[in-house]
């Protein structure tokens, strides 16, 4: 009995299943005006060629348990590869490139890779390096031949699969290594074993109903991996993935028509500028079954302006909650929260994150610092009182590479299981969903009070004329400054000491009618605050108190830029 696990049996199915079906569609650059051009590749082809690849690499001595870093953009290149590397029993690691040079290299240092799979760019780079990575001993470039590569991508794929195998791995055994953002931190890898994969596609699959046969286009790519599990059709967005929010609404919206597309991901960053451009231009969604959004709070006026452009009779946004360790935990339609919570969330209940996935177990615990020994160690919160969000489930990762520290202060024993804390603070409501308030990092106590992020700047974003807002807080816990960072809307940026007088005001008016933010005496104008590189909508809180305790220093704390 063949009881191996690895997410690349799931391509083989597919391409013995629906071996001719499209499997992935990527843009090509066209020259002047004419229609956009794309090169595809059908389940088949993607079958035997990821399999070609695994016997190149293999054939070049490559070890079952190497840990290579994969630097190729999305493309048909880095899920064939991504595939292959799995086939080869590799660990591949992903290390997101719009985290910055500093940040890419510190966690390099820290995984120690045995080689790179990479674009000629990178491998100059790490060749530059000099003794940096002086160890790395497998090194395939993605283009031309470049000094201390062994093979090229073309070199690879020209290799016979003859005889050859896809190494044999087991539910526990490593598959990947995927960093988090560094949104509240320094980046961290989280080690994915081959089982999670597994249950994630399971998970989402059953969820959402998604049926083989559908065309998606994902604003992420480790999506195109799951989708080519699903026997999906990923159709590569033209976009840089690292900037959502820049993306060009046009360029996605010729795709979804081109290929009749019947789902997209992409962070509120992504929705909330092809939203507000499909409207601005009275164009619809009708192909569309489902949109994903996650990353972030979705905004309440993206659900609303999303449910206006999908057309398709039972279309809606769907936003999954969950971390990089811990994917998926619950969800919610955007049409269940602007008919049940949507009202609760702005007078700053928080946002409700929904169901709990099958599987998954979710309970609230007094908000604890430092490690927890032993789940009987903590007290458990009742429905409705916000607290620590601790996750259980098949598909919640065990630990973080090489950081024992880190991993022991994340996971609660519980027997002989444990729980993650994800990081975030929430409640349960009597009804069973889930509420998220914000991250544990980013509570501020003022007056020895905790104010709840997520809660308190839904207050002031009702504010016609505000875009999105963060708290944060300036001095020592527990009686820290609290200040509201208010970033306008594009073109409503008060530019006059009156206008910004005005517009302050009426904030406080906001402010003041709310028990939450009552207490509230700071008021600051950015235009534009700082967020996160993965999916533009996590507000770098630590940057932005840096920046507030400056403005606050000047004159009475009035100056807002």
């Amino acid at each position: 009995m063949n009881d191996s696990v690895n997410i690349a049996r799931r391509l083989h199915r597919m391409a013995q299943a629906v071996p001719l079906q499209r499997a992935i569609v990527e843009p090509i650059r066209r020259k002047g005006r004419g229609r956009r051009k794309y090169r595809e590749i059908n389940f088949q082809e993607l079958e035997d060629l990821s399999t070609r690849l695994a016997a190149g690499l293999i054939r070049r001595g490559v070890v079952p348990g190497a840990k290579l870093v994969l630097f190729v953009p999305f493309s048909i290149e880095f899920i064939t590869l991504t595939f292959a590397l799995f086939k080869a029993g590799v660990i591949v690691v992903l290390i997101d490139p719009g985290m910055g040079r500093q940040n890419i290299f510190r966690c390099l240092r820290e995984v120690q890779p045995d080689g790179f799979v990479a674009v000629p760019k990178v491998h100059l780079i790490r060749f530059l390096a000099g003794r940096e990575f002086r160890n790395t001993r497998w090194n395939i470039s993605v283009g031309p031949r470049m000094p201390g590569t062994q093979a090229t991508y073309h070199q690879l794929r020209e290799t016979s699969a003859e005889n050859f195998t896809p190494v044999q791995t087991q539910a526990r055994d490593p598959a990947a290594m995927i960093f988090t953002s560094g949104s509240t931190g320094a980046p961290k890898g989280v080690l994915y074993e081959h089982g999670m994969f597994e249950t994630q596609v399971d998970l989402i699959q059953n969820f959402y109903g998604i049926e083989t046969g559908e065309v998606d286009l994902p604003g992420f790519p480790l999506f195109g991996l799951f989708n080519a599990a699903m026997g999906v059709t990923t159709v590569i967005p033209e976009m840089d993935p690292t900037r959502p929010a820049v993306v060009d609404p046009q360029k996605i919206l010729n795709a979804i028509a081109d290929y009749h597309v019947t789902q997209a991901f992409g962070s509120p960053a992504f929705w909330n500028r092809v939203g507000r451009y499909c409207l601005n231009h009275q164009l619809e969604l009708p192909t569309l079954k489902r949109a994903l959004s996650a990353g972030g709070p979705v905004p309440l006026h993206v659900l609303e302006r999303m449910s206006r452009i999908l057309t398709r009779p039972g279309a809606d946004l769907f936003t999954p909650y969950g971390a990089t360790e811990s994917l998926p935990v619950s969800s919610i339609s955007a049409g269940e929260v602007l008919r049940e919570t949507a009202a609760q969330t702005r007078i700053g209940a928080g946002t409700c994150v929904g169901h709990l996935f099958p599987g998954v177990r979710v309970k609230i615990i007094k908000m604890t610092e430092g490690p927890v020994a032993s789940l009987d160690d903590v007290a458990e919160c009742l429905p409705g009182e916000i607290g620590e969000i601790i996750v259980q489930g098949a598909a919640v990762t065990r630990e973080y590479y090489l950081r024992p520290d880190a991993t022991k202060l994340a996971k609660i024993p519980d027997g002989d299981r444990f729980w993650h804390r994800i990081g975030d603070v929430g409640y349960l409501a009597d009804d069973g969903r889930l509420w998220f308030c914000g991250r544990k990092a980013h509570v501020v106590i003022a007056g020895g009070q905790p104010m709840f992020s997520v809660c308190c700047e839904a207050i002031f974003n009702e504010h016609p004329q505000i875009y999105r807002c963060g708290l944060v807080g300036i001095g020592p816990r527990p009686e820290q400054i609290p200040i509201i960072v208010a970033e306008p809307e594009a073109g409503a940026f008060p530019q006059s000491l009156e206008e910004r007088a005005l517009l302050r005001n009426e904030l406080f008016q906001l402010g003041r009618a709310n028990a939450r933010t009552a207490s509230i005496q700071h008021i600051l104008f950015h235009p534009g605050l700082p967020v996160d590189t993965r999916h533009n909508v996590k507000i770098n809180r630590e940057q932005l108190a840096r920046w507030a305790e400056e403005q606050l220093s000047r004159v009475d704390g009035t100056a807002s830029r």
